[in-house]
């Protein structure tokens, strides 16, 4: 990934892993793990812990602490109501955002090409 997908990526992150919470409850390393495989191999674990973290305290999610085969327990992210409200929100701006991206992208393909011709 290049710098710039790195930076747009970084504040889209909160969005995307709660639209993947949204789906199923998971603990962080599936998360990463599935952004990775989508992907986003660039992503490092401590980014999706640290993201985590920050929305376990806006009481975005719920937590559970699962047992583990290996090592400690597991912290296991579901996401609630206000976390819920959050990502609707983030759909919401997500759409408007990428409509005047891409009606700018379309007008600004189009000018090239008046000016081509």
């Amino acid at each position: 990934m290049g710098k710039q997908m790195t930076e747009m990526l970084k504040g889209l992150l909160e969005g995307i892993v709660l639209a993947i919470l949204s789906r199923r409850p998971a603990y962080g390393y599936e998360i990463t793990a599935w952004l990775r495989e989508e992907g986003f191999s660039d992503i490092a674990e401590g980014t999706i812990y640290a993201l985590l973290v920050r929305i376990e305290q806006r009481g975005l999610v719920d937590v559970e602490k699962v047992p583990s085969e290996k090592g400690p327990p597991r912290k296991v992210f579901t996401l609630n109501a206000e976390g819920q409200e959050r990502l609707d929100e983030f759909w919401s701006t997500w759409s408007f955002l990428a409509e005047r991206i891409e009606q700018l992208h379309h007008d600004t393909d189009s000018t090239h090409e008046k000016e081509e011709n």
